[in-house]
């Protein structure tokens, strides 16, 4: 573990191992979410990344954000014996209570690992173990943060943390590989926060809003709008 990086994604593709490797971190200085946008870092949170050599398209290899969702998912709930608090947002967020608990970013570089794919994968992970950044530090509309020791009353430690959560991942690996996405996406499907509901899909300037009504294949979210049925490979998602 590391006492402090700049971002645990950023280091683990500095330093490129040959299997599959977890890289943790005690403090982040330049810590990123999704788009760019800045991930507040305070020491106590768990700051994770597992990076590895992907086979296949990068469209399959981008696939392991569900996985590791998953994993996520049944950490919290090991660890706290709480699982109908949790539940996962499309595409890449654990909720606790309906608030923000974790995000996950995945980061790649180089091709390799067959056509279309990509060299390096860097599946990073952020929770909220202590302590969750303020609420107007989210655009508006956004779900709120929250930590899972507000939360739940709950104090785990980093190292915990990662003990259930590697294992976890691997056996999620292992099921993909051996099985394909299918499994996967039926989990993940049963726990899917608002799934059958209304949401709002935002793409930059673009807003959609409609029932969630699936996820196909491909990890995309499947909406219902007035218009018609419509398939959304990647957005930000309103409640």
């Amino acid at each position: 573990m590391l006492a402090t990086t700049d971002s645990t994604n950023a280091h683990a593709l500095r330093i490129d191992p040959a299997t599959p490797t977890w890289i943790v971190a005690g403090e982040q200085t330049g810590g990123r979410g999704r788009r760019g946008r800045p991930w507040v870092s305070p020491r106590g949170n768990f700051y994770g990344t597992l990076t590895m050599r992907p086979r296949g398209p990068a469209a399959t290899v981008a696939l392991r954000s569900f996985l590791a969702a998953l994993a996520l998912h049944e950490t919290c709930v090991v660890l706290t014996g709480l699982p109908d608090s949790f539940r996962l947002k499309w595409p890449n967020d654990v909720l606790l209570n309906g608030g923000k608990l974790a995000g996950i970013l995945l980061e790649s570089s180089g091709a390799g690992g067959g056509a279309g794919g990509v060299a390096r994968l860097a599946i990073g992970i952020g929770v909220n173990l202590i302590a969750a950044p303020p609420p107007e530090s989210v655009e508006p509309g956004a779900v709120p943060p929250v930590s899972l020791l507000s939360e739940t009353g709950i104090r785990i430690t980093p190292e915990a943390f990662l003990a259930h959560l590697a294992p976890a991942y691997a056996r999620r690996e292992a099921q993909f590989l051996a099985q394909g996405f299918a499994p996967a996406r039926r989990d993940w499907l049963g726990l899917a926060a608002r799934l059958g509901q209304p949401i709002t899909a935002r793409t930059g300037s673009h807003s959609r809003t409609g029932i969630f009504a699936d996820m196909d294949g491909q990890g995309a979210l499947i909406l219902d709008t007035p218009t018609g049925r419509e398939a959304i490979p990647a957005a930000d998602i309103f409640f």
